[in-house]
């Protein structure tokens, strides 16, 4: 390791002083004014993981949902999954590190994580459409570069397209091809044969709206679509050829909002989604023939999904099993529709991707999505080995049939990481096959009504959990206050916890849609939960609940 070139470069990025940065779930996220020295670090830092672990690693420079001025940048491990934790203390540590300390630093890191220094190491790298990113991927490219790491620019690409690209490179091309025409060919693919049939009846042309959130989608969504026009028609809105990224749209939008995106015609009952910023989250939405918006995020998306893979499984007659996994702010409906309805096993895990990921691996079969889209299917080598078998060997049609669907769901899924285009061609596929309409499946049960609200806070760490977040430890007598207020509510339930990523405390409560409009909502988040927050958080001596 060439310190002396290390330090020479690092002084063309120079960390601003006193800048404290945490990688969370979501990498590093953060002004772009400020983040040139972390894309140079986390380059370098490619390199020794890379290094480490004798495979590709992936740096996406994005900052999904959030505002254009912002960016990001996370790495990701060798199957396309989140960075191993002991790794974020890393680049926290180094991200941190003043100019003149950052060289030892980075020693340190290598002799913990028993990095040889002697390996190869090679880095893929990608970036979203903010005007920033270019400048900041060559910062990184900087990094990869002083280390002598070999890499490759993927330029332009959804943040689930990196992921599936270090997955193919990992696995030697058996899980795919690591190029875009690679991606689109196998999801393609896979779709065409999923909805063979259902093309060669007299249904009516499939049409669908999607908003892009003026992101990278657009693009990526254009380079698509002749793959599968057959079968779907895509009409883009908020492509970036107007507005700004994530502004007034998008998933996260809509989402938070409960309305439509701006730059969107909807008409009653089209069937119309909305990704986020990178393209890796996705909802649906629609207006009823009154006018009012109707939303369906990834509670929804998640139950119709799992509900067409049990389907399969009982129509194949294999035993295998099938886990749905949620977050605290599931609605409570769509866990109960699940587990009352169609006896599939649900998982409560706290916020945040890799949470979900590693706990859907347990599976046969782990049907993981966050409330806000964000999500996918995991299937064991196990389970993926058997059905492919299964399209080989069953001599029944019917059941021959069934196989071959779910060998095709399995090549449709990105199980790298939550993928919008990927689930988008999911949801389609099954909405064609069952033949149901946007309505019948907002229809299958009805959401409680519910609310989420943040409080800006100057230290959220005051607030500390357990039970998947959804029972608070400290401070005392917050949890109890919670409990006296939610008994008074039919299906009620709230919590309060501090977000992974910025000096916020977030607050959700639902309730049953009879008593929810009277205030309840209102009252357990507005007049009840946030005083107690704010009052705690900020050092108010005065507590509320005393």
């Amino acid at each position: 390791m060439d310190l002396d070139a290390i330090t020479e470069y690092s002084a063309l990025h120079p960390k601003p002083s006193g800048l404290i940065l945490q990688y969370g779930t979501a990498g590093f996220r953060t002004k772009a004014e400020h983040l040139d020295h972390v894309m140079f670090r986390m380059g370098l830092l490619a390199v020794l993981r890379s290094k480490q672990t004798k495979s590709t690693i992936g740096v996406m420079v994005t900052a999904s949902h959030n505002p254009e001025e912002d960016n990001g940048v996370k790495l990701v491990d060798p199957l396309g999954e989140m960075l191993a934790p002991s790794w974020e203390e890393h680049a926290t540590c180094l991200a941190n590190a003043e100019e003149q300390d950052m060289p030892r630093v980075l020693m340190d890191i290598s002799v913990k994580a028993a990095v040889n220094l002697q390996q190869d190491a090679f880095i893929v790298i990608g970036r979203d459409t903010r005007p920033t990113s270019e400048k900041l991927s060559q910062s990184v490219i900087d990094g990869v570069t002083v280390l002598e790491g070999q890499f490759h620019d993927y330029g332009l690409v959804t943040t689930p397209q990196l992921h599936y690209m270090v997955y193919c490179r990992n696995t030697s091309g058996q899980y795919g091809e690591a190029t875009l025409e690679g991606y689109y060919q196998k999801l393609s693919k896979a779709f065409m044969e999923l909805t063979k049939k259902t093309l060669c009846s007299e249904d009516e042309y499939r049409s669908l709206k999607v908003d892009c959130a003026n992101g990278i989608g657009a693009l990526k969504l254009k380079e698509m679509e002749h793959y599968v026009s057959q079968g779907l028609s895509v009409q883009l809105f908020n492509d970036g050829t107007k507005g700004k990224l994530n502004h007034l749209c998008g998933a996260d939008f809509v989402k938070s909002h409960q309305k439509p995106p701006q730059g969107m015609e909807m008409k009653s009952n089209e069937r119309c989604c909305s990704f986020d910023g990178d393209a890796d989250r996705i909802v649906y939405h629609y207006l009823d023939v009154d006018g009012h918006f109707h939303l369906i995020d990834g509670d929804k998306i998640a139950t119709l999904i799992s509900s067409f893979l049990k389907e399969l499984l009982l129509e194949i007659g294999e035993s295998l099993n099938i886990g749905v996994v949620q977050t605290a702010y599931a609605n409570g409906s769509s866990t109960r529709y699940l587990e009352e309805v169609m006896k599939v096993p649900v998982y409560c895990t706290k916020t945040g991707v890799k949470h979900l990921h590693h706990k859907a691996q347990e599976f046969d079969i782990g049907v993981y999505f966050e409330a806000n889209g964000h999500g996918t299917v995991l299937f064991s080598k196990a389970a993926e080995t058997k059905i492919r078998q299964l399209t080989k060997e069953l001599e029944d049609e019917r059941r021959k049939a069934a196989a071959k669907m779910l060998e095709n769901v399995i090549d449709l899924f990105n199980q790298a990481a939550g993928d919008a285009i990927s689930d988008m061609l999911v949801i389609e596929a099954i909405l064609m096959l069952k033949d149901l309409s946007i309505q019948q499946w907002d229809a299958l049960y009805m959401d409680l009504p519910n609310r989420q609200l943040k409080v800006k806070v100057a230290d959220r760490q005051v607030i500390s959990t357990t039970d998947a977040e959804r029972q608070v430890v400290t401070p005392p007598g917050l949890q109890e206050a919670i409990n006296d207020l939610v008994k008074k509510y039919k299906l009620s339930r709230a919590f309060v916890r501090p977000s992974g990523t910025e000096d916020v405390v977030r607050v959700y409560a639902e309730a049953d849609s009879q008593v929810s409009w009277d205030g309840s909502i209102e009252k357990i988040c507005g007049e009840s939960l946030i005083p107690w927050v704010v009052g705690v958080v900020v050092g108010e001596k005065r507590k509320l609940f005393q």
